[in-house]
């Protein structure tokens, strides 16, 4: 299936990963999101379920092996043309996840890889933002 103009919605993971009070983030290397910084994550693969995909997705794009540790949200990413028509639609399943082992590098599809700062996220969408405050207020209550 294409992901630009697909037949139907695409599953896709996002991975909220924590340190202390930085989040890392990526910088996407293909659309829809080019340029961007957004959360690691991507689209599932046929047959594969959501934490194998969360998992293999961000070792692709950061070098870091991380363990799901709750759904923080799901929600829809919908973008139109300007003709009105779906340009892309993702059904997304963001995780909070723990770093288990790795080495931190950016990798596959994304063109840089940083951590910041809930200060640091201006230029990062405001679904995206909202994602990861949540993530940070689960993470507290969870301490």
């Amino acid at each position: 299936m294409t992901r630009e103009y697909p037949e139907r919605p695409i599953a896709g993971v996002g991975a909220v990963i924590l340190d202390g009070n930085r989040v890392l983030l990526v910088e996407r290397g293909q659309a829809p999101l080019k340029g961007e910084w957004s959360l690691p994550g991507g689209a599932l693969e046929l047959g594969e379920t959501l934490e194998e995909g969360i998992r293999r997705e961000v070792l692709e794009e950061t070098g870091l092996v991380v363990e799901p540790l709750a759904v923080v949200e799901v929600l829809d990413r919908i973008a139109r043309d300007a003709e009105g028509r779906v340009q892309y639609h993702y059904v997304l399943v963001d995780f909070l996840c723990r770093v288990t082992g790795g080495d931190l590098a950016c990798a596959t599809d994304a063109a840089d890889v940083r951590w910041a700062t809930l200060a640091d996220l201006a230029a990062v969408a405001p679904f995206t933002v909202a994602v990861i405050q949540k993530a940070f207020e689960m993470a507290q209550s969870q301490r």
